[in-house]
């Protein structure tokens, strides 16, 4: 249980302090979140994404108007259902995607270079691949957390 609790909140801090880093004109986290979500599973009916981002549609409706009015995603037609609609990314989601996880990466790279020596590095890209099989395990997993207690 130690290890868990231990990997969770290395992990939660570590998100939060890439977070942080970001100036006021960076994107929120929940547009960050939308986006990277249509970049992954490609485009999605706002249900399918507020399924994908564990929220009520209700929630997601004005952070989707906002992100569409600036251009970041795009909304057609479904073809089966006019009831319904499909949202992708545009070319400046992507952009903006792109821009935001390279200034992480490039971030995290120069503190990985002057915090750990060069086998401390090796060891770290090593956990990686052990954190890799414990997230596929949590994904055959049914949920086991209460709602409103993750």
């Amino acid at each position: 249980m130690h290890t868990a609790v231990r990997l969770r909140a290395a992990a939660s801090q570590l998100t939060r302090q890439l977070r942080s880093q970001g100036s006021a004109e960076q994107p929120s986290s929940a547009r960050l979140s939308v986006l990277g979500q249509l970049y992954r599973c490609g485009p999605l009916t706002p249900t399918e994404l507020a399924l994908h981002e564990r929220v009520k549609l209700q929630t997601l409706t004005r952070l989707l108007a906002e992100i569409e009015a600036d251009g970041l995603v795009e909304r057609r037609a479904h073809e089966g259902d006019a009831r319904k609609s499909i949202l992708s990314l545009s070319a400046a989601g992507s952009r903006l995607l792109a821009a935001e996880v390279h200034r992480r990466e490039a971030s995290l790279a120069s503190a990985l270079a002057t915090q750990l020596s060069a086998g401390e590095r090796a060891q770290l890209l090593a956990a990686c691949a052990l954190i890799d099989r414990v997230v596929n395990g949590l994904d055959l997993r049914p949920s086991t957390v209460p709602a409103g207690r993750a």
